[in-house]
């Protein structure tokens, strides 16, 4: 399949034809992923669904899962004379606890005079290190250097690796202040909730590029759930809606997980990754923004790289507790609404006043609803009934995924 294939409307419109004959029934599919939000909600693939085809988005935003003590660990070590802080740029407007003060992020530590540099890979903030380490001008000692070491399977590799190269290179100027959390044991979270109503998931193929589709396989299993991996332009999209709309409809025993980013994604993921990964991490209990304590659902370094831990190294005052709001992002996050069902959505938190992380992040699902809300009605168009041709119906039984996109 041609790279282009996967934005061709004659596809898209194949897909949209069927998923509409197909669906009978009200139904609620998530995604984790908060490109896939954005992807849904840019293209407008939400509109072209029927009226009973909903979808929701999980916690599928590194930076909104972020807990707001992380944050104020983060803007507390950004102050700390001789800091230069590197950092993601997406994380740097989003909240601590006092999400009612100005002080309240990093984009005002920066502004306040503390060294905040904004990344794009952590290897960067090594090469950072590495140019401080050599720095022998009178008077210009060394500076810490610390990575905000944030995001799921997919970025902590680079993490790894990032650490790692740090201790062959004995830098003792380079630390990490972890925050990776990883994806199915959220989930697990959110489907052990009885009340989850949700019928099927959408699972982010670049993850499982990474991690492989085994933890898939249980939550099918565990949860008697469909789940179709899948990409993030339209026909990724589209195909992975009527894979699910598909196994739903069969009412089956039992479901199963389906690749369909199969160009791109196999069963066992990266391998090499995956050791690089075990080899510098543990896994450990993390606590979500939003969701609270996850068992086994984050990574924390491994004792032989425990030196590079910017927790242990930086001493740390006592940090106030979250502040409530009327902010229902921890409700986003599970997939209980949608952001504009929120009674702070566009009113009291937008982008420029955001009261939670969904609002700050490029991927978050609230700042993903603000931004096209603007360019498309957010009730779903009105198709006229369709009815399939035999050729479409015959491409849509097709064996092998990627004969259904014919249109």
């Amino acid at each position: 399949m041609q790279s282009t294939d996967f934005g061709n409307p004659i596809h898209v419109e194949s897909l949209v034809r069927q998923i509409h004959a197909k669906s009978t029934r009200p139904l609620t599919l998530m995604e984790v992923c908060g490109g896939q939000t954005h992807a849904i909600l840019r293209y407008g693939i939400d509109q072209l669904l029927p009226p009973h085809l909903r979808i929701v988005h999980g916690p599928g935003c590194p930076v909104c899962v972020t807990p707001a003590e992380t944050i104020d660990r983060a803007i507390e070590i950004a102050s700390a004379p001789g800091v230069i802080f590197c950092t993601f740029g997406d994380m740097l407007r989003v909240p601590g606890s006092q999400s009612n003060s100005n002080a309240n992020d990093l984009m005002h530590a920066k502004s306040q005079g503390a060294d905040v540099r904004v990344i794009q890979s952590p290897l960067d903030a090594l090469r950072i290190a590495r140019a401080e380490s050599q720095n022998t001008s009178p008077g210009s000692p060394n500076r810490q250097v610390v990575l905000f070491a944030i995001g799921f399977e997919t970025t902590a590799p680079a993490t790894a690796m990032a650490i790692y190269q740090a201790k062959e290179l004995q830098l003792d100027s380079f630390s990490a202040l972890v925050c990776h959390v990883l994806v199915p044991p959220a989930l697990d979270a959110i489907f052990a909730d009885v009340d989850h109503g949700i019928d099927g998931l959408l699972a982010a193929g670049h993850v499982c590029t990474i991690a492989g589709d085994h933890p898939y396989h249980r939550l099918a299993d565990q949860f008697n759930l469909p789940i179709a991996i899948t990409g993030f332009e339209p026909v990724d999209l589209l195909r992975g809606i009527l894979n699910l709309v598909e196994q739903l409809e069969a009412k089956p025993t039992s479901y199963r997980v389906d690749n369909l980013y199969e160009h791109i994604a196999s069963a066992e993921g990266n391998l090499q990754a995956q050791r690089t990964v075990e080899t510098v991490f543990a896994v450990c209990d993390q606590h979500w923004r939003g969701m609270g304590s996850i068992p086994q659902s984050g990574l924390k370094l491994q004792p032989q790289f425990a030196s590079f831990d910017a927790s242990s190294r930086f001493p740390q005052r006592k940090l106030p507790g979250e502040q409530t709001s009327c902010c229902r992002a921890a409700d986003v996050l599970r997939g209980k609404i949608r952001p504009i069902e929120c009674p702070a959505f566009g009113t009291l938190c937008d982008p420029n006043h955001p009261l939670g992380a969904p609002m700050v992040s490029a991927e978050g699902a609230c700042a993903a609803y603000f931004l096209y809300q603007a360019l498309a009605p957010l009730n779903p168009i009105k198709l006229n009934p369709i009815k399939l041709t035999s050729s479409e119906l015959t491409q849509s039984e097709s064996p092998n995924p990627k004969d259904s996109l014919s249109p």
